[in-house]
């Protein structure tokens, strides 16, 4: 396959992912965004963009230095993506929604910061790792980019407060399946932290 054709097929991927999230209610509106790596490049979901009806054209292309180079005004939350891909050379794309169980787990006082969605099932672990809280912040703020920045390296998933998930992967379909474990897991975290408090 060459490098044309790898990058049809990862935007295909992503837009089939960003629809199927979209269309079973884990993110609604523009509210979420997505990005993956290709040639040297960043290819980020565009400022504003709906995953319900993201098509290939509606990605900005941005250098590892956040450089705009090509497409659409990328995503106000770009940064948080160039984070991880700077993080590690394996990870090729990140998937951020703002999927209900996770935001509701984040209000739940007294989570572990690096670890901070139980793991009521084995899965969550066998495909992500460990979620990592990352205290509130404005979205789309510096000090949201900082505060991540600065959490990064301690888990392998995150949670950001009172706003959603963000989840990376060796590529979209991964990151696409990490981020669904993690919404289940959130989920049954939730309603056993409901039914134990009555």
């Amino acid at each position: 396959m060459n490098t044309d054709q790898e990058l049809e097929q990862k935007l295909e991927d992503a837009v089939w992912a960003a629809h199927s999230l979209f269309e079973r209610g884990k993110t609604s509106g523009s509210s979420a965004n997505m990005s993956f790596y290709h040639d040297g490049k960043i290819y980020v979901s565009a400022s504003g963009t709906c995953f319900g009806t993201l098509t290939k054209d509606d990605f900005s292309v941005l250098l590892p230095d956040g450089t705009h180079v090509a497409g659409r005004k990328p995503s106000k939350e770009w940064p948080l993506h160039l984070a991880l891909f700077a993080k590690s050379p394996d990870i090729k794309a990140v998937i951020h929604t703002h999927s209900p169980y996770s935001i509701l787990w984040s209000f739940v006082p007294d989570l572990n910061e690096t670890d901070c969605i139980p793991d009521h099932t084995p899965y969550l672990k066998m495909k992500l790792g460990t979620v990592g809280m990352i205290p509130y912040e404005k979205p789309g703020s510096q000090e949201l980019f900082a505060a991540f920045r600065e959490r990064a390296a301690a888990s392998d998933g995150y949670l950001l407060k009172a706003h959603g998930p963000v989840v990376p992967g060796k590529s979209i379909m991964d990151a696409f399946y990490c981020l669904e474990e993690l919404e289940e897991s959130a989920h049954i975290a939730w309603e056993l932290y409901r039914a134990k408090l009555g």
